[in-house]
């Protein structure tokens, strides 16, 4: 028999999910069949309307060989495996001859455990399960989640914290989850045999394609114990998101309240000797961490550095003594054990860690109004780890509608720890670059409108002469408006401010979950809705709902950001343009993300504006606009309201 051609089986793909054949899709699945046939990598940005998913799941399930798809997003996963795979694979079916196995898999705490839920969440006594139920039900929130969660447990078929409509507090749900960490293994649990994380282990086991998320991918890359399935075949989407959630994955914490959870946990299971030394530690990291203030801890300060030694030397001395004593008088005594070990040698491992004073680490102080300090370590770079661990046996497609920055891919390739394009060497793993575009008209769909009159924003304070501006643009644009914001702050104050001085309707994030705040902005076109990080990459709000993107400012790193100030200095310390790297680098990327909220469909017409002169005045701004959309630019601003106000006039002729 003939093998099925790839363009034959893309229009079979195409069709079935009554979408449109797009030059840039079959570009995109030529590179992803290629890169498979190769063993090779690709960094492909495929623009909003591409179809991308479809562009790399054909080649993919046209393969034969297992695939690991990764994304950031559950809206996309969920996507993935509830439509476009089904559909995918049901069209592919008359030509492959066989139909391939999908799954989905994500980390352990993701999904109900039955051990937690019948036996009780072994933890300190005002915390357990059960007296939260006698205590709360079924008048609390939690108690309510609680009793929801018991009911939901009979019935669901995945055990999946995602499948559960509408969803409970992570308070609630922490009662009925475990870590990797605190499982007990399928073994040796009473409920090993009826597990659905084992049960999701053990389909993704025998899948064809495997749908994951960013974060299981990092813990599979960093701590050595396979979690996914062996696999040939690695595609990345949303990759833009890659390296911040490794890094969030390879991030430790402290704080004095984990600590004493830990405490508490370990000493009914150890000697008092033993439990008592993990106390006095845990008081003396208590009284340094009550004056912690917050920024990079560039070296360890002497009281620090006394505390941390204490913790890893006591925390270590805990888990040796757990590991050789055994108690038939603690109820559950496994669970209670493997939650205490859990705690601590997560204790030991961060205090080690700090204590050691890598390089390649970065370690600072966080203080919350509310929850107090937290000391933080975080890898200074994730590019070597991802390098060793990523593109090593297998083929690797990372896709994005955001992979250019500034122009080209070298930008997105260095943090993933990939050469220039073209570079060969030993151990440099060789990747090409695509750009299929897109399939929207960006010049005559958008205008990319600077509000160059304006004053440059400073660190603080209120910008009346921006607020003005966004005023006269939302009453130009009739409503219609998602407000992009570098700050929650800078959201709050410009809504409080709106609402007295415009007559439409203005959203705010955090007054209402997400989703329902999304679904009332699509529904009323005379409503704004403002917030600020989520929404620069989570709203997809096609036609006259969304005819106005404001951004208020460049969003640079703030000059704070411990992190970020230390990868920029690491990058100027070795001959680079620290600035450019980093701040020019994930301003661009959101920027970029932004923008991308306007044009969903080939409909759509609008305006992105940028309350903010420097990108059409500074050295960089013509780095931030080569990685937006070819939108049509401006600075007139009587000319951008006159456009405004004709879409709006439009949108209203067709009654929207």
């Amino acid at each position: 028999m003939t093998k099925p051609s790839l363009p034959d089986l893309l229009h079979a793909a195409v069709s079935a999910v009554g979408g449109t054949e797009r030059p840039g899709q079959v570009a995109m699945a030529e590179a992803v069949a290629e890169a498979i046939d190769d063993n090779s990598h690709r960094l492909i940005q495929a623009g909003t309307g591409t179809g991308k998913s479809l562009g790399y799941l054909v080649p993919a399930l046209a393969h034969g060989e297992r695939v690991v798809v990764a994304t950031a997003t559950l809206a996309l996963q969920r996507q993935l495996v509830e439509r476009d795979l089904p559909r995918t694979v049901d069209a592919l079916h008359p030509q492959l001859r066989r139909r391939p196995q999908f799954a989905m898999l994500k980390g352990r705490s993701n999904y109900l455990c039955l051990h937690r839920l019948h036996e009780g969440a072994p933890q300190d006594e005002e915390d357990g399960l059960f007296d939260q139920f006698e205590a709360a039900a079924p008048t609390s929130k939690l108690g309510q989640d609680l009793l929801r969660l018991r009911d939901w447990a009979d019935e669901t078929e995945t055990g999946d914290r995602d499948d559960l409509t509408p969803g409970v507090s992570d308070k609630a749900w922490s009662q009925i989850s475990v870590s990797s960490r605190e499982c007990l293994g399928a073994t040796k649990c009473a409920y090993g045999a009826e597990c659905f994380a084992e049960a999701a282990r053990e389909r993704a086991k025998l899948a064809d394609v495997v749908v994951t998320n960013h974060a299981l991918l990092a813990i599979d890359a960093i701590e050595g114990a396979p979690v996914l399935p062996q696999h040939e075949v690695l595609i990345v989407d949303e990759a833009h998101e890659l390296v911040s959630r490794v890094t969030g994955v390879a991030t430790g914490e402290l704080t004095p309240g984990q600590v004493n959870r830990a405490v508490k946990r370990s000493a009914k299971l150890v000697d008092e000797k033993v439990a008592d030394a993990l106390q006095t530690a845990s008081e003396s990291f208590e009284r340094v961490m009550e004056l912690a203030l917050p920024g990079r801890l560039e070296q360890i300060p002497e009281d620090l550095g006394y505390a941390l030694m204490s913790l890893r030397d006591a925390a270590r001395n805990v888990i040796s003594a757990i590991g050789a004593t055994r108690d038939k008088s603690v109820h559950d005594e496994d669970a209670v054990r493997k939650q205490a070990l859990a705690a601590v040698e997560n204790i030991h491992t961060v205090a080690e860690r700090i204590t050691n004073g890598s390089e390649y680490d970065v370690v600072w102080y966080e203080r919350h109004d509310r929850f107090g300090a937290t000391l933080r370590v975080a890898p200074l770079s994730v590019s070597g780890l991802l390098r060793e661990q990523l593109f090593e046996d297998r083929s690797v497609v990372l896709t994005s509608a955001t992979l250019k920055i500034g122009g080209d891919f070298n930008g997105v390739a260095a943090s993933l720890g990939l050469s220039p394009e073209g570079v060969e060497g030993d151990d440099v793993p060789l990747w090409k670059g695509l750009d299929v575009g897109s399939p929207f008209d960006y010049p005559k769909q958008g205008i990319l409108y600077v509000a160059k009159h304006l004053a440059t924003p400073g660190r603080e304070g209120t910008r009346g002469d921006m607020m003005d501006e966004l005023a006269e643009l939302i009453e130009a644009a009739g409503g219609r408006t998602l407000g992009l914001f570098s700050s929650m702050r800078g959201a709050k104050a410009a809504a409080e401010e709106l609402r007295g001085r415009i007559d439409n309707p203005i959203l705010l994030q955090g007054e209402e979950t997400l989703g329902e705040l999304i679904k009332n902005f699509a529904a009323d076109p005379k409503t704004c809705l403002f917030g600020t990080l989520s929404l620069w990459q989570g709203v997809d709000v096609p036609g006259p709902s969304c005819q106005l993107v404001v951004m208020d400012r460049i969003p640079f790193p703030r000059p704070d950001d411990p992190l970020m100030s230390a990868r920029q200095k690491s990058v100027e310390e070795h001959g680079g343009n620290g600035f450019m790297a980093v701040a020019a680098t994930h301003a661009a990327l959101l920027m970029a993300q932004g923008a991308g909220r306007l044009v969903r469909a080939s409909g759509d017409r609008g305006v992105v504006a940028v309350l903010d002169p420097r990108l059409a005045t500074a050295r960089y701004g013509s780095f931030l606009r080569a990685t937006l959309p070819d939108f049509w630019y401006t600075t007139d601003r009587n000319q951008v309201r006159r456009s405004l106000a004709a879409i709006d006039a439009t949108a209203k002729a067709d009654g929207k």
